[in-house]
């Protein structure tokens, strides 16, 4: 009897299935308004299930990558029964390839930067930045102020997350079991390394999201330096004054850089001046450049490796001449720099989430879902209150997946609110320690020390900082807004 009702109940459930595939209506030459229909209710159940279990990442320790890139791929399998069923393929088919298309140009100017970035963290740059700070023996005050700066002015160049952690590091090793110092430390690293990101296209993705869209061009970004400089400051200012006056204990460290760390630094350098040359001066995309410059760290990891037996002659020659055990030991363990175990060390969980936001966010988009909301924010709504809020939005959902539904959307905006979107989704994460993956990484880093609780209990302090950024931005850019 049931063999004879299964044929009966698929022809019932497939039935069922295309029915709810079956009801969009026209939005668009050659696209379907889906936001009216099961279909994009599924798909936004899906995205809603996914990023629950992205922003559970701490407690699950459940890679964030698995679970957009799951429901990426459901999203899209959905539009394409429903294409396949209207007989449109082919948009499907080009609306899918644009969207990664997008993604790729970012990831791989994404992998150069952070191939470059573990190319200088192999050659022992950080870690001797890090000792100096360690043994020169700062007082409590002074440290929290020299980590903040530093993780200001070095996130524009270096990424946020790689600055925090860097500074988070010196912390940690200089006030060990002082919680209370760490927490503040943290929370004033991860709100500077986060301003410091927004006033640079290479300081956070969402700024070089901005820049590859062509939105804002490269120099225009420092006119965000003074509204970030107040949004790092206000809270700076205000904790600083709950930090003790007093020394700690001088810890000293050996640090000795391996050959080449700072003309790598030049390379990085002179390839983040071929990006912004051939964006701005050839009208390329910049990824172009940034791979350019990859080719150049292969070079110069051909040359390193070349010569490295005549270096290690040369300085075993020394160690024994001086006697030194000690580095002979150390040059005995010496391996040739290998530019592709840098790639192979990025960051790809990072790349991974971010290819599974870009779909997710993608198919959500050609289903009608951002134009309705762009409709709702950006029309029924002031621009300048819509990025507000968008900014602290980014506090709880990921900052990349609001840029990229804002640059989707594509509203029409001034030069001023484009920035002002730069600035409040790069800022906006500093609310909350799960806003960022600054925050994210230091908890991690910091565990026991810097949590989620201690740093929402200085929220009131950050959203001040905030709104001041904000504010400083409208005043002093105010002729921007009128530039379209």
């Amino acid at each position: 009897m049931y063999r004879k009702c299964w044929p009966v109940i698929c022809s019932a459930l497939s039935v069922f299935f295309l029915s709810l595939l079956s009801s969009p209506a026209l939005a668009a030459e050659g696209q379907l308004d889906l936001t009216q229909t099961w279909t994009g209710y599924i798909a936004l159940v899906i995205f809603v299930l996914a990023y629950a279990l992205v922003m559970a990442e701490e407690k699950l320790h459940l890679r964030k990558s698995k679970p957009v890139l799951v429901a990426a791929g459901i999203i899209w399998v959905l539009i394409g029964a429903v294409y396949v069923n209207h007989g449109m393929t082919e948009a499907s088919e080009h609306a899918f390839r644009h969207t990664l298309l997008e993604f790729a140009e970012l990831m791989l100017f994404l992998l150069v930067a952070m191939t470059y970035i573990n190319a200088l963290e192999e050659r022992r740059l950080f870690d001797a930045l890090r000792a100096w700070m360690v043994r020169k023996g700062f007082s409590y005050r002074t440290l929290f102020w020299l980590t903040g700066l530093l993780a200001f002015f070095i996130s524009p160049v270096a990424d946020n997350l790689t600055t925090a952690l860097l500074m988070c590091a010196v912390v940690v090793k200089v006030a060990e079991n002082d919680s209370r110092f760490i927490n503040l430390c943290c929370i004033n690293i991860v709100v500077a390394a986060n301003a410091g990101g927004a006033f640079s296209p290479f300081g956070d993705i969402t700024t070089l999201m901005v820049w590859q869209a062509g939105k804002v061009q490269f120099y225009e970004f420092f006119a965000l330096f003074i509204p970030s400089v107040v949004n790092f400051l206000v809270p700076a200012v205000v904790m600083s004054l709950f930090i003790p006056n007093r020394k700690p204990d001088t810890v000293y460290e050996a640090v000795e850089l391996k050959r080449g760390a700072f003309r790598i630094l030049a390379l990085f350098l002179l390839t983040v001046a071929t990006a912004v040359a051939c964006h701005s001066v050839l009208g390329l995309p910049p990824v172009l450049g940034m791979m350019t410059g990859l080719g150049y760290l292969q070079f110069f990891g051909y040359f390193l490796r070349r010569t490295l037996p005549r270096s290690l002659e040369r300085k075993r020659a020394l160690a024994q001449q001086k006697g030194d055990e000690e580095a002979l030991k150390r040059l005995g363990g010496v391996v040739p720099f290998d530019v592709f175990n840098r790639v192979a060390r990025a960051e790809w969980d990072t790349l991974l989430f971010f290819y599974g936001v870009v779909m997710c966010v993608g198919g959500l988009g050609f289903m009608g879902y951002l134009a309705l909301l762009s409709e709702t924010l950006f029309t029924q709504w002031n621009a300048t209150y819509a990025n507000v809020f968008l900014g602290i939005m980014s506090a709880v959902i990921d900052n990349i997946p609001v840029m990229f539904a804002v640059l989707t959307m594509s509203p029409e905006m001034s030069h001023g609110h484009w920035l002002l979107i730069t600035l409040t989704a790069g800022v906006g994460g500093s609310l909350l320690s799960i806003g960022s993956a600054a925050g994210v990484a230091l908890m991690g880093q910091a565990r026991g020390h810097y949590t989620f609780l201690g740093h929402l209990r200085w929220m009131p302090v950050i959203l001040l900082g905030y709104i001041a950024s904000v504010l400083v931005h409208l005043w002093l850019n105010d002729r921007l807004f009128h530039i379209f």
